[in-house]
């Protein structure tokens, strides 16, 4: 007989967690430990829910490696104990978060999706509560007596998206995430439709290892027209930097004038990895596939291939800290490890 599955939740902060002082209309966290009391649904779900809260929950614009870390150390804590794991969270940095969760997360057997709200769990009009029951429910399902669902990923109006594939693209909307290369997992309407077939392959027993460090000597640089070689040059210069993902047009494209590449060749030479991500919402870097791209190519500079900048940048935090070659570093980036890339 299959016992109930376990599942915790843990809030970090954001907006799905607050409730309105009505006398002075501010928003401040409420006690997670009264969540069956405000959402009397949750009774009604299959599953037993713990909740654990940050001491000091925090905004989601303040999310840096130090966080991921601890939301990582609370996963492996209780690993054993639970079937999976909810982590409520600002939407603002939630794919960076998601994404950064599934490199630390190395060998997961067992679901963690992340979501949020766009408005407080007490309003009249939440999004919050149906994030969140569906977050759980889904977190909650088991086939064989194991986890369904053995990634990170994220839940929003009405989709279970792969952490690691997603972006934030509206501030207002409920339906606040995109996946613009990878489809939607599962799918909320009256029934839940599953795409197994999308899911990550299944852990054969290999045991869960957590990541907790993370290098952030790391730039984000967006190509635009007119930029000056006195600003990248000034970039590439930083004494302690390790690596950029470098924003480029539409395939992978960027500039062919001489100093461009000059400055790229400067900076690999010196053991800087240089990734190659499309400004485009949606789409892949194909290096070659232009002229303006054919030099880049050259010179060895990474393919993101279709990876988000969000995964991109944790990616590149996460493998700078395994310290392997600039050759291994740059076959690395080029394969999936976690689904994030085809």
């Amino acid at each position: 007989m299959n016992s109930k599955a376990k599942i915790l939740l843990i809030y970090t902060g954001g907006t799905i967690g607050m409730r309105k002082d009505f006398d002075t209309g501010a928003l401040k966290a409420f006690n997670f430990s009264k969540l069956l009391q405000r959402i009397p649904e949750l009774k009604q779900l299959d599953c037993d829910i713990e909740t654990i809260s940050f001491e000091e929950p925090i905004d989601s614009s303040n999310m840096n490696p130090e966080e991921w870390a601890r939301m990582a150390t609370i996963i492996e804590s209780n690993y054993v104990e639970f079937d999976g794991f909810v982590v409520l969270h600002g939407s603002d940095t939630m794919s960076y978060s998601s994404s950064a969760l599934s490199f630390m997360l190395e060998n997961l057997a067992k679901p963690v999706i992340f979501t949020g709200s766009q408005l407080p769990i007490g309003d009249l009009r939440t999004d919050a509560k149906e994030n969140l029951i569906t977050a759980i429910q889904i977190a909650s399902l088991q086939q064989n007596g194991l986890p369904v669902i053995n990634e990170v990923c994220l839940y929003f109006e009405y989709k279970l998206y792969r952490g690691n594939r997603t972006t934030k693209i509206n501030a207002e909307h409920f339906k606040a995430f995109t996946s613009p290369n990878y489809p939607a997992m599962v799918e909320s309407g009256v029934h839940l439709k599953m795409r197994s077939e999308l899911f990550l392959a299944k852990n054969k027993g290999k045991e869960l290892v957590v990541h907790k460090n993370l290098d952030n000597n790391v730039a984000i640089v967006k190509m635009f027209p007119g930029m000056s070689e006195a600003v990248l040059s000034a970039i590439f210069e930083i004494p302690s930097l390790k690596g950029v993902v470098l924003e480029t047009y539409g395939a992978g494209n960027a500039p062919t004038e001489d100093w461009f590449i000059a400055l790229l060749v400067k900076a690999i030479n010196n053991g800087m990895h240089v990734i190659n991500v499309t400004q485009c919402s949606g789409g892949s870097v194909n290096m070659g596939q232009y002229e303006t791209s054919t030099g880049m190519k050259a010179i060895g500079v990474i393919s993101g291939k279709d990876i988000t900048t969000e995964a991109a940048i944790t990616k590149l935090m996460y493998l700078l800290c395994q310290n392997s070659a600039q050759k291994d570093f740059k076959t690395s980036f080029e394969t999936s490890l976690r689904g994030e890339i085809l």
